[in-house]
């Protein structure tokens, strides 16, 4: 039988993507901290867009290094904003960096980000049992409230759009196509 694939994954890179990391579940801190920036950035662009530039965000973000781009001052967010390889957004450069200080202190506590995310569903995926002509809601009543768990814990740009696209992303709602 050949591979189901949803309707966004039109193309190879697309298709490259739902293959190999859209869907399946994670755990490791840096990842999910990466994943949550890649969707930030992502608001009013397409996933395509994003992810064709995935290295060059690697590359600008220390590698997601979560210590690292805590310490990205004034001077770092200029070089970033002449980086033609990313997007160059200030808000959501200023926002990544704000998300990673508190990240730092959710750290600095004995927290984690992964322990956040996946509390909301008792450490288990939600089955969407998607079809491939599925249409995944913007949001759902879950990211809104983790959503409103984030900016009350201080976090920037992680309305409950970008946290349903996340959720999705990183396995904790599963909308593979069965």
């Amino acid at each position: 039988m050949s591979q189901q694939y949803p309707n966004w994954a039109h193309d190879q890179l697309m298709r490259e993507y739902y293959d190999h990391y859209w869907g399946f579940p994670v755990h490791d801190e840096r990842e999910l901290f990466r994943m949550l920036t890649l969707e930030m950035f992502q608001a009013g662009l397409s996933w395509a867009t994003i992810w064709r530039k995935q290295a060059a965000f690697d590359e600008a973000f220390a590698n997601f290094d979560i210590q690292q781009i805590a310490s990205f001052d004034d001077q770092k967010i200029e070089q970033l904003m002449q980086n033609a390889a990313i997007i160059r957004n200030r808000r959501k450069i200023e926002a990544t960096i704000n998300n990673a200080r508190v990240l730092q202190k959710y750290h600095e506590m004995g927290k984690t980000l992964d322990h956040l995310l996946w509390s909301f569903v008792n450490g288990q995926p939600i089955e969407l049992n998607a079809q491939s002509d599925t249409v995944l809601p913007a949001k759902t009543s879950l990211s809104t409230t983790i959503a409103q768990q984030l900016k009350k814990a201080g976090f920037k740009f992680t309305g409950p759009t970008t946290i349903f696209s996340l959720l999705c992303a990183v396995g904790i709602v599963n909308g593979r196509v069965k």
